[in-house]
This record gives C-alpha cells, sequence and structure tokens, in this order.
C-alpha cells in the first residue's frame, strides 16, 4: 500500500457522508448537511476491489459530530472518518416575548428553521398544538417553545377528564391537580364524584384515561 490519492481520499469521504446520509431520517420541511472532515492524506490506502463498507463504531449523532468507520475489506485497509453533521426542522418559535402566566394565541407563534437538538429536549412541530397552553417560564422572542415552558393542563383549571374503553368515551368534567404538557400523566379530580384519577394530557383542557 501507498499514501492515499486525491482519488482515493475523496471516495472515502463520499462513502462516509452516503453511509450517514442513508442512516439520518430527515423530517418533512427539514434539511439535513452533512460534510467529511479533511482526512490526512498520510494514511495507506489502494483502490479498492469492492464497494468500500462504511458503518458506525459508535452512537449516531444527527446534528453534531459523528466518526464513520470506512474500510476495504479485500485490501485489509480501514480509516476513521470524523463527519459533521447539522440537521434543521421546523419548529415553533415565539414571535414576541411571552411572559409567565400568558395565554397562547395562534399570532404569538410561527415556525422557524432550528437545529434539531432543540426537538429533542421538547420543541414543538405544529402551531395550533399550543393555541390556548399557558405560559409557566417567561419565552423571549426568536426562541423555540419547549415542553416545559408551558402547560396545556394547568393546576386548579376546570379541564375535560376523556374516560375511553375500547371504542366507546365519555366526558366529564374536572379540576386539574398539577401541570402538563402533552403526553404528561397528571392528577385530576372528578368535579362529579371527588374522585381522584390519573390521566394523559391528550390536548390542551383535556386528559384521557384508558380503562
Amino acid at each position: 500500500m501507498h499514501a492515499a490519492t486525491d482519488k482515493q481520499l475523496d471516495a472515502i469521504k463520499h462513502a462516509a457522508e452516503s453511509f450517514l446520509q442513508s442512516q439520518i431520517e430527515v423530517p418533512q420541511n427539514g434539511t439535513l448537511h452533512i460534510e467529511a472532515a479533511r482526512i490526512d492524506s498520510r494514511i495507506q490506502a489502494t483502490d479498492c476491489p469492492a464497494p468500500l463498507i462504511a458503518s458506525l463504531p459508535g452512537r449516531l449523532n444527527s446534528s453534531g459530530n459523528t466518526s464513520v468507520l470506512v474500510e476495504c475489506q479485500p485490501d485489509d485497509w480501514k480509516v476513521y472518518v470524523p463527519v459533521k453533521t447539522e440537521l434543521m426542522m421546523p419548529l415553533v418559535t415565539a414571535i414576541s416575548s411571552l411572559s409567565r402566566g400568558h395565554t397562547i394565541s395562534s399570532s404569538d407563534l410561527t415556525l422557524t428553521m432550528v437545529n434539531s437538538r432543540t426537538y429533542q429536549r421538547g420543541g414543538y412541530i405544529n402551531v395550533d398544538d399550543l393555541v390556548g397552553a399557558r405560559i409557566k417560564r417567561s419565552v423571549r422572542a426568536g426562541e423555540t417553545v419547549e415542553k416545559n415552558d408551558i402547560c396545556m393542563v394547568c393546576r386548579n383549571d376546570s379541564v375535560i377528564i376523556k374516560a375511553v374503553k375500547g371504542e366507546l368515551s365519555i366526558i366529564t368534567k374536572g379540576t386539574a391537580l398539577g401541570d402538563g404538557a402533552l403526553g404528561d400523566k397528571v392528577n385530576v379530580k372528578n368535579d362529579k364524584s371527588n374522585r381522584i384519577v390519573n390521566g394523559i394530557v391528550t390536548s390542551v383542557g383535556e386528559i384521557s384515561i384508558r380503562f
């Protein structure tokens, strides 16, 4: 073997980038930018007689740095390629500053392309999901609205309790005993029976209980 040529280095980078492209799911209206780092031209390589094989020796990072292993099995050589990825997606952000206690309307929010890591922290992709929710922590203009910033069901609020069993559902009124966003479990008191039950927040002002 000899020091890698420019053509061989390009082939290694392309193999690493193409592999990550196939591994990362891009959400609707999202964008993915992938760029392999410059590879040391002193590495030993050949014109591989078989397609280069790429794999992940560690954890995949959809927005950040990931190491990809590229190898030529017939000629028994391999290279670790650092690759930078940036996955952007439209998330709900505040048009203007939103103070604690403010009830959200559609005119407060817009969609902005931001790094997907924000979504993993609890961002939202649909403005309508947040209309009627209340701000728990102040959000500045341009910031994403995250799960910990809001309550869709807020303590002492009057809420709808939706009891579901198979295809049958019964709706009654109750009082929330805690704060919760979409998917959170919250205790709620049935106003009719005074019974306290635990349900899941399914939308603004609604808690569902499955039997």
